[in-house]
């Protein structure tokens, strides 16, 4: 993949983000692809939900449905995946991660790459105003996500 494929398949976790966003939910959105086809979408939903768990990352993977391999696909995520996600990203040996912003939180890239994942990290300027913005305006509800 091309950075050009990156950042359009980014666009597409931003708008999933976006739409968790307008629904009151956590802005994160994530997109799988396998080749150049997008193969499962998702956003937050724990609040939408009442989920314990579902992070962008896992209702994408959760939307992608099973999979007989990932090892041919792509993740991207707005925000750089938990250590929840990055295990299910190792245990579904996803060997590539594309990462829209790491400055709001910095997730679990060292533990991907330990375990031999690819991490791509833009920052993009967009991303970061996003999610800083939100942790701004409901810290309760962020500090919740992260467990904090």
């Amino acid at each position: 993949m091309t950075s050009q494929d990156d950042l359009k398949f980014m666009k597409e976790a931003e708008a999933e983000a976006r739409k968790g966003l307008a629904e009151g939910g956590i802005p994160i959105g994530s997109i799988l692809v396998r080749g150049n086809k997008v193969v499962g979408r998702g956003h937050n939903q724990r609040v939408q939900k009442g989920s314990a768990i579902l992070h962008g990352e896992m209702d994408c993977l959760m939307n992608a449905g099973r999979q007989k391999s990932y090892r041919d696909t792509v993740i991207y995520s707005t925000l750089c995946p938990c250590f929840m996600c990055s295990g299910t990203i190792v245990q579904f040996k996803i060997p590539r991660v594309v990462v829209g912003e790491a400055v709001n939180f910095p997730g679990a890239p060292e533990f991907l790459r330990s375990h031999g994942v690819e991490v791509v990290i833009f920052n993009q300027p967009e991303l970061v105003g996003m999610m800083g913005d939100f942790i701004r305006n409901k810290p309760e509800l962020w500090n919740e996500d992260i467990a904090e």
